[in-house]
């Protein structure tokens, strides 16, 4: 038996990698119910879907601290922050009429030339690269917080102190709403 029959090869996928394209098959479909839905609502909670989906593909990666930083992060934090805003500032909660400004041909055109121009970027960046297999995981704890430590600390912060002003500028909206009233 030759070495090549013995690998597994493009048209044998394993149970993960065919877990893995099932999984993203659904995120991808909870991400284009979420930005072509009509309700604020239901779009927030179709986000938590789409998000959810990438936190279990990040576990089929293996990447088992990055999938918990996005479903307490992500899921946890943000999603209910867009929430909360939602009802401090009295969004509609049915069908808005004044969030669909008509532009949709303008903006598919913009999405699908940021898709492509993504695409090639990361394309073209990994085009020669090749996976270590013989040093520690790149998804392991150790090395994820060790890289995170070194070098993001300044942009995770920098974002939660961000997170916090859009919090208090939607409390003082819905305050200054409340004291017009009365």
């Amino acid at each position: 038996m030759t070495l090549a029959a013995q690998s597994a090869g493009f048209l044998s996928p394993t149970g993960v990698e065919i877990a893995f394209v099932l999984v993203g098959l659904v995120t991808l479909g909870a991400a284009l119910v979420t930005v072509t839905t009509r309700q604020l609502v239901h779009a927030a909670l179709w986000l938590v879907v789409a998000l959810g989906g990438l936190a279990v593909e990040y576990l089929l990666l293996t990447a088992e601290f990055i999938a918990w930083v996005q479903v307490l992060i992500y899921v946890g934090s943000v999603v209910v922050l867009l929430l909360f805003g939602l009802m401090l500032t009295k969004a509609p909660i049915g069908r808005s009429p004044d969030a669909d400004s008509g532009n949709r041909p303008v903006a598919l055109a913009v999405a699908l030339a940021a898709a492509a121009a993504l695409v090639w970027v990361v394309v073209d960046a990994f085009r020669t690269t090749w996976i270590d297999l013989d040093g520690p995981a790149r998804g392991s704890t150790a090395v994820t917080g060790e890289f995170l430590f070194q070098h993001w600390v300044l942009p995770f912060e920098a974002l939660s102190v961000l997170l916090l002003a859009a919090l208090v500028g939607a409390i003082v909206l819905s305050r200054k709403k409340k004291e017009d009233e009365s």
